[in-house]
């Protein structure tokens, strides 16, 4: 199993995209790329996905690894493995992390989610999103239109009772 990120943080991205990542972010990637070692930039994946998606996320090589193998037990040529393919194959990109803890946003990425200056970094698990911090507001802000109740200790979910 992989490791799992915690918190979320605001960075600064600058002109050419470089944008800082969470300091234990960069534990947790460094963990979980089996060729990684001291002296060696850790690698991610970043998916930016299609039209739908208003966030980046930041795979670990693990954590891909093991969404690779999930896609490779669909049918080879079947819709479903075709439309996984290109979320996390064709719509992403490899890049590491430099020996000052930063990536490079491509432009392209950097538009699609409207980042103009700043980023969030969120944790998701074994993975994490990057947003543009006012579409990340209204997310969580919409979170009660979808049957989630703001006034309640989310961890009430934990246990699955609560629909």
């Amino acid at each position: 199993m992989a490791r799992r990120f915690r918190g979320e943080s605001d960075h600064k991205v600058d002109a050419k995209g470089r944008v800082s990542i969470p300091a234990s972010f960069r534990r947790v990637i460094e963990a979980c790329d089996p060729d990684w070692t001291e002296g060696l930039p850790p690698r991610i994946i970043i998916v930016y996905g299609g039209a739908t998606r208003d966030y980046l996320e930041g795979f670990t090589i693990e954590a891909m690894d093991e969404v690779d193998d999930k896609i490779a037990k669909f049918p080879r040529g079947s819709a479903k493995r075709k439309a996984m393919e290109r979320l996390y194959s064709a719509q992403s990109i490899e890049t590491v992390v430099d020996d000052t803890g930063r990536i490079v946003l491509p432009a392209k990425l950097r538009e699609k989610i409207g980042l103009d200056g700043m980023a969030r970094f969120v944790s998701s698990g074994d993975t994490f999103e990057i947003w543009q911090p006012d579409a990340y507001d209204e997310s969580i802000a919409a979170l009660d239109d979808e049957g989630f109740d703001p006034d309640l200790d989310p961890s009430a979910y934990l246990d699955g009772d609560l629909g």
